[in-house]
């Protein structure tokens, strides 16, 4: 819940600037929803695609009040929508079940989910890290059906490292990843060695490089970066190898 007209202009701006300097990277923002068509004009030609931070369950128009469905999203252009986010999960009340609806949801739409999984400072000292994870994606592949991940972003953000300056070490985040892909491996392993793991989790530019160069971190969600261009830029061109 950042940005007004002003300074998503300005941001944008530098974004469109230094797109044309990544190469072989995808490249996605998700602005709030209020502001989707508005970053969509900025994007114009643009190499970097449009996302969405959530979305409801419910596919079409109807009395729902306040929110935004998939249709919606089509009609803005959106190309993916974050689904799960820790906040959206701790501060909403959104259910492993209703996040798994939602990617149901997305994917009928031609929308990519970026599904987030990740546990509690809690959950990892108490050695629950792997047992909440499983849980989390499980309930997706159950859902949908391990084939449709490759129409997936997976997302491993630590809650614990979210906002708060702190950071997976590179091996941390690589254990987890491994984890997830094998999780994944167990049900397909064709679809789990080409799914798309990213880590999210206070990635800026001085860790960027190191969390990439790990064998299955594929990319970052990024939070707080993003909103300076230069920054989420160096990062995107630490992606690219």
């Amino acid at each position: 819940m950042h940005g007004n007209k002003a300074s998503i202009l300005s941001l944008m701006t530098g974004l469109n600037q230094q797109a044309s300097d990544i190469e072989g990277v995808d490249v996605a923002v998700c602005p709030p929803a209020i502001y989707l068509d508005y970053v969509s004009k900025q994007l114009g030609g643009s190499s970097i695609a449009l996302g969405a931070q959530n979305m409801a369950t419910e596919p079409e128009q109807g009395a729902f009040t306040g929110e935004v469905s998939s249709t919606m999203l089509n009609d803005l252009g959106c190309d993916y929508v974050i689904l799960g986010h820790s906040e959206r999960r701790s501060l909403f009340g959104e259910t492993d079940e209703m996040i798994a609806e939602k990617v149901a949801v997305a994917l009928k739409a031609g929308l990519k989910p970026i599904l987030c999984v990740g546990e509690l400072l809690e959950e990892r000292e108490a050695g629950l890290a792997e047992q909440v994870i499983g849980q989390q994606l499980d309930a997706v592949v159950d859902k949908v059906g391990i084939e449709q991940f490759d129409q997936v972003v997976v997302a491993y953000e630590p809650v614990w490292a979210i906002g708060t300056g702190k950071t997976a070490s590179p091996e941390q985040a690589q254990e987890i990843h491994a984890f997830i892909r094998q999780r994944l491996a167990d049900s397909n392993v064709e679809v789990a060695e080409k799914v798309i793991i990213q880590y999210g989790g206070s990635v800026k530019p001085n860790n960027a490089k190191a969390l990439f160069s790990q064998p299955d971190i594929d990319g970052g969600l990024i939070g707080g970066a993003s909103l300076v261009a230069d920054d989420f830029m160096a990062i995107c061109k630490a992606a690219q190898g």
